[in-house]
């Protein structure tokens, strides 16, 4: 062969050599490069029925409707201007049922008159049975018994009676002198007297 055959050779692989290293990222293929960045996620609103807590403050969602001495206990709050879909209502409608994830069966019931309903059918439901304690709390009479104070009986002071009261009486003033009036007794005396000054004078003359 050749010697410029050969440099040839050599020249066109050393030419496909740099045009592979050397290659433009716009020549590249399109498969190379992954694409980055978040993946925008679609929200709707509920489909159906559904509340919003127009009370001005924080409501609460119970496990049941509390109504005739029954009360369950709050399992979640809902916030002023917050909705969720209503799933149905006692017969009076007095409580609404929601749907609250988190929870035992993934729902709730909120007082009506606290929240507003969107037109539509909401189902009239039975409240779900009262929940019953899996045992039932004892107390230790032993741990009581440490905390427990005794008491001293203490013996209340005897009453004793206040003596009676004793009124005084009075005796009316004798009216005369042995039973004479005493205005007659001085009428005699002042005529004694009016003669005994009488004679006085006359003897005097």
């Amino acid at each position: 062969m050749r010697p410029w055959i050969k440099i040839a050779l050599l020249l066109t692989v050393f030419l496909s050599l740099a045009g592979m290293l050397f290659l433009s990222p716009a020549q590249a293929p399109a498969a190379a490069q992954q694409p980055t960045g978040s993946v925008p996620t679609v929200t709707g609103t509920p489909s159906g029925p559904f509340i919003t807590v127009t009370y001005e403050e924080q409501i609460n969602v119970r496990a049941g409707p509390v109504f005739s001495g029954l009360s369950y206990p709050v399992v979640g709050v809902l916030l002023p201007g917050q909705t969720a879909p209503a799933l149905g209502k006692t017969a009076g409608g007095e409580w609404i049922q929601i749907y609250y994830p988190g929870v035992p069966g993934d729902v709730g019931w909120v007082y009506a008159p606290l929240v507003s309903i969107s037109p539509g059918f909401v189902p009239i439901l039975l409240p779900p049975p009262t929940q019953t304690p899996q045992t039932t709390p004892t107390i230790n009479p032993t741990l009581a018994a440490a905390f427990a104070i005794p008491l001293t009986p203490t013996r209340l002071p005897t009453f004793t009676p206040a003596p009676p009261v004793q009124v005084p009486t009075f005796t009316p003033a004798p009216a005369g002198v042995g039973g004479v009036p005493m205005g007659l007794v001085i009428v005699v005396l002042a005529l004694i007297g009016i003669f005994g000054a009488v004679v006085s004078f006359l003897r005097g003359r």
